[in-house]
């Protein structure tokens, strides 16, 4: 009898292990195939808010097929039934969710204005051969940011900012204004003698017109045509520059830029991004007027009394770069250099297939060096470039000059 119950106890024994085991290997199935529906999941909520930038619930209903939303909706249903599985393994990190919905407002804001661009999983850095420190390649017609360095964090933006001053210029003056005359007075020339600034060279009390004024806020960088054309504008200097702020509004930058003044001496308070650099570049591009401004190589000045023969002036990016091949042609560009930073530029270049690229560049070592490193990034990002039509060798030892343009 004893022997009878010892094998029935070990048969009862048996039995209850098999059970535990057959529960075991049920409860792994079953946590297996949640961390498969959260790699699904985790997947699909990344995919939808990189590619598309929309908030992942109005992406199911936009553009998932109705399965995929089934089977989202019950496994939400699950999560709910059984909640102490979801704890142990989460399936859905909140996070990501918030994420997306600010990328997708964000995104929104965007599209209010007229010209934004936003990464995507093609978006590159930048090569060790770009010296800049900061950087952007923004293309216009897809609204892309093709590579980027630091391209969202704040820079000085030094002489750049005249980007700025000739598009709120160009905008709140009449097209027959352009031949309207202003004296350049004894406190224009101080301001920019005492701030160390780059001048035409229009004298104490010379009068010219507001045309001339444009083409030298921007061949050569004339702190002394910035400051008249915006006191022509605005009466003065400060009236303007709430002018420009209000622009960067009306561009949707005004949370990352800011300006103090019309010529980009340096201040805390005065700064910008690469992108809003070349959104800036972007909408002065679209005005016909500013367009023309930022492409011409040389101008010279009208007839005064102080300069008979007028004052000739030259844009030193587009002519240094106009013999280097990129596969298109810069057609407007805006140098800067402050010490905080460094030398810097914006440039715009298209080609004959209808490429249309902006570079923004910061904090390079040189003129020369921040001029090839635009040089650089058009060629890798202008689909006909042809390697063998560039001097290497040439450019190599060019790259080295040190000069400085503001």
């Amino acid at each position: 009898m004893y022997s009878i119950r010892l094998e029935l106890g070990r048969e009862l024994e048996d039995h209850l292990f098999r059970r535990m085991q057959a529960k075991e290997e049920e409860e792994e199935r079953a946590a297996q195939e949640y961390r498969q529906k959260k790699s699904w999941l985790l997947r699909k909520i990344g995919k939808l808010s990189i590619h598309l930038g929309f908030l992942a619930g109005i992406l199911i209903f936009a553009f998932a097929d109705h399965s995929s939303y089934e089977k989202l909706k019950a496994l939400e249903e699950e999560i709910a039934a059984r909640p102490f599985i979801y704890d142990a393994l989460p399936l859905v990190d909140f996070r990501v969710l918030d994420e997306a919905r600010e990328e997708a407002a964000q995104l929104e804001e965007l599209k209010k204005t007229q010209y934004y661009a936003v990464e995507n999983d093609d978006t590159a850095g930048m090569d060790e051969e770009v010296i800049s420190k900061y950087g952007i390649v923004i293309d216009m017609n897809e609204n892309t940011i093709l590579a980027t360095r630091e391209g969202k964090t704040r820079i000085s933006p030094a002489s750049m900012t005249k980007i700025m001053t000739v598009l709120v210029a160009a905008e709140n003056i009449a097209e027959d204004a352009l031949e309207d005359k202003f004296t350049v007075t004894p406190e224009i020339n101080y301001y920019c003698y005492s701030h160390g600034c780059s001048k035409v060279g229009f004298e104490d009390n010379e009068t010219v017109t507001v045309a001339d004024l444009f083409y030298g806020t921007i061949l050569p960088s004339g702190a002394d045509a910035a400051i008249s054309l915006a006191t022509y504008v605005a009466g003065s200097q400060e009236a303007f520059v709430d002018l420009m702020n209000q622009k960067l509004e009306t561009l949707g930058l005004s949370e990352t830029a800011h300006f103090t003044n019309c010529v980009g001496l340096y201040a805390e308070d005065h700064y910008c991004t690469c992108y809003d650099m070349a959104m800036i570049l972007r909408a002065a591009v679209a005005n016909p007027f500013c367009r023309e401004v930022l492409s011409t190589r040389k101008y010279t000045t009208t007839s005064t009394d102080q300069h008979p023969n007028g004052i000739e002036i030259s844009n030193w990016f587009l002519r240094r770069a106009e013999d280097k091949p990129i596969g298109g042609t810069i057609t407007c560009a805006k140098t800067g250099f402050v010490k905080e930073s460094g030398n810097c530029a914006a440039s715009y270049a298209t080609d004959d297939k209808g490429c249309d690229l902006i570079v923004v560049t910061g904090m390079s070592t040189s003129s020369w060096r921040c001029i090839y490193d635009h040089i650089s990034l058009y060629r890798k990002y202008m689909p006909g470039f042809d390697p063998s039509t560039a001097d290497s060798a040439a450019e190599t030892a060019e790259a080295e000059g040190d000069d400085e343009d503001n």
